[in-house]
C-alpha cells in the first residue's frame, strides 16, 4: 500500500491506495491560506495516523509516498519551487520531510502532472499514448504524458499552459494577460468584480449566464476563446492523441465550457493536424490527483528495486 497526498490552493487530500486505481481510504481537508505551508503541514500531521486507523492500516504496511503539489517542484531536489497560491512553501524540501516524519520513500511533483498521470493510466487517457492533461480550477496547470511518462523538460516542469498568453486584440479587458487571468476561477472572478463590482464565484456567474445574462455569457465566452487559443498551441506543438479538462471550472459542462472551446478549436487550429486529437472531460473526479500521487509512488518503488537488482 502507499500514501497519496493532494497539496492544493484550496484543497488538501490524503489517500491510501495500491497505485492501481482503486483507492482503500479518503481523507479530506480545507486549506486555510492565511496560515500558509506550515499550516498545510501540521494538517498533514494530524491526518496520517487518523486515515490509517480508519482504513485499519499499519504505518509498516506502507512502502511510499507519493506527492501532487500545487506549484512547480524540483524533480533533482525533490523540493518545492514555490506556490502561487499559498505562502511559505519557497524552496521547502517537501519529499525529506514527509520521509522524516514517516521513514517512507517519497516522491513530489506538480499536481497538475501527477494529474495527468491518473488520466492517462485509469482515466479518459486509458489506451492512448500520449495525452494533454488541463486542470482549469483556482488556476491552470497542464500535465504531458507519453507512454505512461510524465514529461518533465530539465527536471523542473513542463506543459504550463496556464502561464501561456492568449492572442486577444488591444484594447481586450486583460489583453496581454497569461491564460490563467482569462479562464481560471480566480481569473473569471476577477473579471466580474471589475466590471460590475460584484463579487461572485464561478458557479454563480455560470447561473447568471444561463438565465440570459449577457455579460457573464460574454465572460464565459472569453474564458473559452483563451483556453482554446492555449490549446490550439498545445496542439500546433505536440500534437497529442487527447486533450483531456478537469478541474472545477471544467464543471461548468458541455453547454458553457466544452462545445464553445472544441468550436474555437475548430475554426482557429492547425489546419494540418484537424481532427487528431479530440478534446475531452477528465474521468476521475476529485480524487484524480490522489490517484496519480499513488501511481508515482507505485512507480518510485518499483524504479527503486529494479535499480537494487541491476
Amino acid at each position: 500500500m502507499f500514501l497519496g497526498i493532494e497539496i492544493g490552493g484550496t484543497k488538501l487530500q490524503l489517500g491510501i491506495g495500491a497505485g492501481d486505481g482503486h483507492i482503500v481510504q479518503l481523507w479530506r481537508g480545507n486549506v486555510k491560506p492565511e496560515l500558509g505551508g506550515d499550516g498545510i503541514r501540521q494538517e498533514i500531521l494530524a491526518a496520517v495516523p487518523e486515515i490509517l486507523q480508519r482504513a485499519n492500516i499499519e504505518r509498516s504496511a506502507l512502502r511510499g509516498i507519493g506527492v501532487g503539489f500545487g506549484g512547480p517542484t524540483d524533480d533533482a531536489t525533490q523540493t518545492v519551487i514555490k506556490s502561487h497560491h499559498i505562502a511559505g512553501w519557497d524552496r521547502f524540501p517537501l519529499a525529506q520531510w514527509l520521509t522524516d516524519l514517516l521513514q517512507l520513500p517519497t516522491c513530489i511533483c506538480n499536481d497538475a502532472d501527477v494529474a495527468g498521470l491518473a488520466e492517462a493510466e485509469f482515466g479518459a487517457g486509458r489506451g492512448f499514448h500520449s495525452i494533454f492533461y488541463i486542470t482549469v480550477g483556482t488556476g491552470i496547470g497542464g500535465g504531458f504524458i507519453q507512454n505512461g511518462t510524465i514529461y518533465r523538460g530539465v527536471g523542473r516542469g513542463a506543459a504550463e499552459i496556464g502561464h501561456v498568453r492568449p492572442a486577444f486584440p488591444t484594447g481586450t479587458p486583460l489583453s496581454g494577460e497569461i491564460l490563467e487571468s482569462f479562464a481560471a476561477g480566480r481569473g473569471i472572478e476577477r473579471q466580474y468584480l471589475n466590471e460590475t463590482g460584484i463579487a461572485a464565484n464561478v458557479q454563480t456567474i455560470a447561473e447568471r449566464a444561463r438565465a440570459g445574462g449577457t455579460l457573464e455569457m460574454r465572460i464565459l465566452d472569453r474564458a473559452a476563446q483563451a483556453l482554446a487559443e492555449g490549446i490550439c498551441t498545445v496542439v500546433k506543438l505536440l500534437c497529442p492523441q487527447r486533450i483531456i479538462i478537469g478541474g472545477g471550472v471544467s464543471m461548468l459542462g458541455e453547454e458553457l465550457f466544452f462545445y464553445p472551446i472544441r468550436k474555437y478549436i475548430a475554426e482557429r487550429g492547425f489546419a494540418a493536424f484537424a481532427g487528431e486529437t479530440d478534446v475531452v472531460p477528465a474521468a476521475l473526479g476529485e480524487e484524480v490527483v490522489i490517484h496519480g500521487a499513488l501511481a508515482l509512488a507505485r512507480k518510485q518503488v518499483r524504479s527503486t528495486l529494479a535499480c537494487a537488482s541491476c
